[in-house]
């Protein structure tokens, strides 16, 4: 039975990332470098992953998929870039780098991401239609787009933004709503695409749906818990900024115990929800390690 080879998709999606980025002699130099430095700084590559497991689940070619793997890293890779800048979190460092704009500046770092988003969709629309029917990957794109906008990561961080140092009426449900979109959205789209394209049922899809519901949700409670016990070497970013900007955070409303019994549900949800697709190993072991990782 397959496993969830985190390193061999890893290296399938950086092979592939590195060949549809710009090249650095192109002019203008700058911004190629900067798209570079941030996409190839490394990365678990989980979302692409997860994308390439759903779409072999349903008898996709992970080759043929790839520059939709790719499309769905660049998404998030711009996002990390917006989000560390000063305006956002004001993260000095990113998978163990310092953050892009404290190498190339806050407005080159804010046109690289912007640069990545456009780069997603030209991939979407330019690199598939060789092996897909134009159905399924109008279908996919508008998918990545609707998660990537005010109804998905976008809108999740305007409200993590606006509820920093706020009275929120209603934590538990304003925290469900933020993880929900801001993590969550992504990671929902990265397993529908790759069911999508490989021509998954509806009801086959509804199930890969819940399923990543419950996965997003976890891997969020479980980095919430990991910025309270975990060391910024293991992170590859500054630990305890949660607790130091007062954002709502699994722990800040429920407590370590309460964080960790809603991830434990999450984990429970997914294998649950697994059944109703005859179980799959791969997907069990992505959950387990997004939900139950230590670092």
């Amino acid at each position: 039975m397959k496993d969830f080879d985190l390193k061999h998709y890893t290296l399938l999606v950086n092979e592939v990332l590195e060949s549809y980025l710009p090249n650095t002699n192109e002019f203008p130099p700058t911004i190629h470098e900067a798209m570079r430095y941030s996409v190839l700084a490394g990365g678990k590559r989980l979302r692409p992953s997860l994308a390439i497991v759903a779409h072999e689940m349903f008898g996709g070619n992970a080759l043929s998929f790839l520059p939709a793997a790719a499309a769905i890293e660049l998404i998030h890779t711009y996002s990390l870039i917006h989000d560390d800048l000063p305006a956002m979190d004001n993260d000095d460092y990113r998978r163990g780098k310092p953050t892009n704009h404290k190498v190339f500046g806050e407005a080159i770092a804010i046109l690289a991401g912007d640069a990545l988003l456009t780069l997603a969709f030209e991939l979407m629309t330019h690199k598939l239609v060789d092996q897909y029917s134009a159905t399924r990957i109008l279908q996919s794109t508008a998918e990545l787009a609707f998660a990537s906008g005010t109804n998905g990561l976008i809108g999740g961080q305007v409200v993590d933004i606006l509820s920093e140092s706020a009275e929120v009426s209603n934590p538990p449900q304003t925290l469900d709503y933020i993880h929900a979109h801001k993590t969550g959205s992504l990671i929902t789209a990265s397993l529908r695409i790759g069911a999508i394209l490989a021509g998954a049922t509806k009801q086959e899809l509804a199930s890969v749906t819940r399923y990543a519901a419950y996965l997003g949700l976890g891997f969020q409670i479980r980095d919430d818990i990991l910025d309270v016990v975990g060391n910024e070497k293991d992170l590859g970013k500054t630990a305890g900024k949660d607790q130091q900007a007062k954002k709502l955070t699994y722990v800040s409303v429920y407590g370590l115990q309460g964080a960790e019994e809603r991830a434990r549900k999450c984990y429970e949800s997914c294998l649950t929800t697994l059944d109703a697709l005859g179980g799959s190993e791969p997907l069990r072991q992505a959950a387990d390690l997004c939900i139950n990782r230590t670092k």
